[in-house]
């Protein structure tokens, strides 16, 4: 076990801290804030560059960054008239990584469920 996994094992898990961590989930719970996410594991982009890769509208994608920016998720720079927008850290999307792993053993399973009939 290591240090960072034993920490977490003796953490408190106070209601206050509970309702935190709920409300980080609720960020993530949207597929086009996921979408942006991705978008931005590439490396820093600008609303306009996040539009286009997105495929999502301005006004939609503005406000899914700002939720973001919020909840920890993104970082943002001006430079001039435009501002950039970045992962907050490498960690961001390590929850998503979990889940697609956890899916796709998912999957796995049933598949082979479904062979052995």
């Amino acid at each position: 076990m290591t240090a960072k996994s034993r920490k977490s094992a003796t953490r408190q898990q106070t209601p206050e801290l509970l309702a935190l961590v709920a409300g980080r989930f609720r960020a993530l719970a949207e597929p086009a804030r996921l979408t942006i996410l991705h978008a931005l594991s590439h490396g820093e982009r600008t609303v306009t560059e996040l539009v286009e890769a997105t495929g999502l509208g301005q006004g939609n994608l503005s406000k899914h960054l700002q939720q973001l920016h919020a909840g920890g998720f993104v970082s943002r720079r001006r430079d001039g008239l435009f501002v950039y927008y970045a992962l907050a850290d490498k960690d961001v999307l390590a929850l998503c990584e979990i889940m697609c792993n956890r899916l796709e053993d998912d999957i796995n399973s049933s598949k082979k469920i479904v062979a052995a009939r």
